[in-house]
């Protein structure tokens, strides 16, 4: 996650665990619970990123905030099981990292809990997950991409910028469903529309974006989104 997305979403967390504070005995420790759909490992930058972002306004992980974490490692059926150890748990806040599926599944688990969204890829109202983007109602809030919408647009944008523009890189993660979606079935047809030449190339990893740029530095040359 870049600094700036996790710097919007650690204010939204620190503005709950500021409530939470007031409401609680002044020695009591607020307790944080972060849900991911995916491994440790991948999600170690993510995590790191709040942590840090979290520091930088005075959240100290140990010492005045305590965070569980918990990872269905890709398996979307211990949504509801990690969910329950959360509650259990009797977490303040629980944060869901992992899109519609993990949202939906805290918020089906807990009416009580505040529960802060990270960077869905979908529409969270369309999801059913908030009631609308301003006022999101219940205990739902948080931050969302509305990446696979706003695909087209991005184009439409990189056109009027550079208007000789024709053929187009686009980096995704072949294991995130939205950048496929995306590249499968929004940005073709908005390329179409513009005259664009779409060629895609898999980043996996951090480092794999140095080897991409390597690889396109040897094609003829071609803008990159």
């Amino acid at each position: 996650m870049k600094k700036s997305a996790a710097s919007i979403l650690v204010v939204v967390v620190q503005l709950a665990v500021g409530v939470i504070a007031e409401a609680q005995q002044p020695k009591k420790v607020p307790l944080l619970g972060y849900l991911s759909s995916f491994d440790p490992a991948r999600e170690s930058a993510r995590a790191e990123a709040i942590r840090l972002a979290l520091r930088e306004l005075g959240h100290i992980e140990g010492q005045n905030i305590a965070i569980e974490y918990r990872y269905t490692e890709g398996k979307p059926g211990r949504n509801q099981e990690l969910i329950a150890e959360l509650v259990r748990l009797k977490v303040d806040i629980i944060v869901a990292a992992g899109g519609a599926p993990t949202i939906r599944a805290a918020k089906n688990a807990t009416k009580a809990i505040s529960i802060v969204m990270m960077g869905t890829g979908s529409d969270p109202v369309e999801a059913g997950l908030v009631e609308s983007l301003a006022r999101p109602g219940g205990n739902v809030t948080g931050i969302t991409n509305l990446t696979i919408e706003l695909g087209g647009k991005r184009l439409e944008m990189l056109k009027e910028a550079v208007p000789k523009v024709a053929r187009i890189a686009v980096l995704y993660d072949p294991v995130t469903p939205g950048g496929v979606r995306e590249l499968k079935e929004v940005l073709p047809t908005a390329a179409r529309a513009l005259g664009l030449t779409i060629r895609s190339w898999e980043v996996r990893a951090a480092n794999g974006f140095e080897q991409v740029f390597a690889a396109l530095s040897k094609e003829p040359r071609m803008d990159s989104t």
